[in-house]
């Protein structure tokens, strides 16, 4: 598989001048992710107003595709509700595993199609669903 197919432009933006990697000051919940095969290790702050998510960040060290693909996630994340999130979640995973690839039902991932591909590398896709595994662990927490 060719590299540049799967670091594309959208990710490697995400990876260099991420505007999610930040603490949230007075998050109301935080979730820590570890990838042990790689080292990938993020930290997942939410802040919810009521049951929609009002603001996300993370901070921690990791590749390209982990650091992108939180990125990514958090801003589909945002204004979301917690039954939303979870079936964006959902969706990516199913995406990445290849259970879906019905066009129409994979839009809603806007962004995150980009990493689509990262399924054809199978080293790469625990660095891909690591904050999203992150994610759906936070939230299970807040229900």
């Amino acid at each position: 598989m060719d590299l540049d197919s799967v670091y594309t432009e959208l990710i490697m933006e995400h990876n260099k001048n991420s505007r999610n990697k930040h603490s949230l000051d007075n998050a109301d919940l935080s979730e820590h992710g570890h990838n042990p095969s790689c080292g990938d290790d993020i930290t997942l702050e939410l802040k919810f107003d009521g049951d929609l998510i009002s603001d996300a960040a993370f901070t921690g060290s990791g590749c390209a595709i982990s650091q992108a693909s939180t990125s990514i996630m958090i801003d589909l994340i945002k204004g979301k509700s917690i039954e939303e999130a979870l079936e964006l979640v959902e969706t990516f995973i199913a995406m990445i595993k290849k259970d879906i690839d019905d066009q129409q039902e994979l839009r809603k991932l806007k962004d995150a199609m980009a990493l689509k591909n990262i399924s054809n590398m199978p080293a790469r896709v625990k660095c891909a669903v690591l904050s999203w595994h992150t994610l759906k662990e936070a939230l299970k927490e807040r229900n």
